[in-house]
């Protein structure tokens, strides 16, 4: 029997936003910004033709629908945590899992993985990926691989990259009717966005003084950046590269720079370790070798 189930990530915006009676302090645990997750609440409101949320100036509250819907939300989260755990919880002295955010482990980490298996042809690793960085659960993850500023209570977290961030587009938008020439060009075209991010187009923007004609709220909204490059290399608008995401797509030609302007900031990709008090024989190994692999590539930055 076909099932239609609205998305998790909705369902798990929706469950954190009722328990705290807040979209911040639900995005803070989420690590999502505050929009996102009033975001995918109202498509969540959407999908079910149905108000959960009564929106107060400085709170929220739970309509009686939602009153009802927030057991089975709580429900169902529990069931599949508890599923999940008894099907693979036991594999994990087996196995040492990292979970990693899914665009930084197809452009940055699987490049790099032979290299790891070659030093250590007999350690089992496990990937798994996610999108929206959800609460670290040491129970089933040894290491975390999570984009923000760095700041995680509890946890331990070693910095990765060094980010810059500037323009990517098809090398097709660069010629042509509105070919991109200069920033006040991009009025033209679409903005991709990539939600969870807190630096992006607004920074990008005033850094190379554009105008307000160009409006950084616009265009198309992802929850990944493979999307976002994969709709800028189709010429559907211009996304915003990472430094560590775009190295393959521009040396290929599959993505090109139209601006000679990448600017600093302030969120990276850092590797996320819990409290040493039950520690995979592995993780030294594993942990040893990505740290020098950030040398290698962001060099004299990780010193700074």
């Amino acid at each position: 029997m076909s099932r239609k189930l609205p998305p998790l990530n909705w369902l798990r915006a929706f469950e954190a936003s009722a328990r705290s009676q807040s979209f911040t302090q639900a995005a803070a645990e989420l690590n999502l910004t505050q929009a996102a997750v009033s975001k995918q609440v109202k498509l969540l409101e959407h999908y079910l033709s149905e108000q959960l949320f009564i929106r107060n100036p400085r709170s929220l509250e739970l309509t009686k629908t939602g009153e009802a819907y927030l057991p089975k939300v709580r429900d169902c989260f529990d069931r599949l945590a508890a599923g999940t755990n008894e099907v693979f919880g036991r594999r994990r002295s087996e196995m040492l899992t990292i979970r990693c955010m899914v665009g930084f482990s197809i452009n940055w980490l699987a490049p790099r993985l032979p290299r790891f298996m070659a030093r250590h042809p007999g350690v089992a690793i496990r990937i798994i990926s996610s999108v929206w960085g959800d609460e670290f659960d040491k129970e089933n993850f040894d290491f975390d691989i999570r984009y923000g500023a760095g700041r995680w209570p509890g946890l331990t977290a070693q910095r990765l990259t060094w980010e810059t961030i500037t323009p990517v587009c098809s090398p097709a938008l660069l010629h042509g009717e509105n070919a991109i020439r200069k920033p006040e060009d991009l009025v033209n075209h679409a903005l991709l966005h990539v939600l969870g991010y807190e630096e992006g187009w607004g920074l990008w923007l005033r850094a190379a003084g554009v105008s307000a004609d160009v409006d950084r709220g616009r265009g198309l909204h992802f929850d990944t950046s493979l999307i976002a490059f994969e709709v800028a290399a189709k010429g559907g608008g211009i996304a915003l590269g990472r430094s560590s995401m775009t190295g393959e797509d521009i040396a290929s030609g599959r993505l090109v720079m139209p601006f000679d302007l990448s600017v600093p900031n302030d969120e990276a990709f850092h590797l996320i370790t819990p409290p040493a008090d039950d520690v995979h024989p592995d993780a030294r190994h594993f942990r040893d070798w990505l740290l020098e692999e950030s040398d290698l590539a962001f060099g004299a930055l990780r010193h700074t």
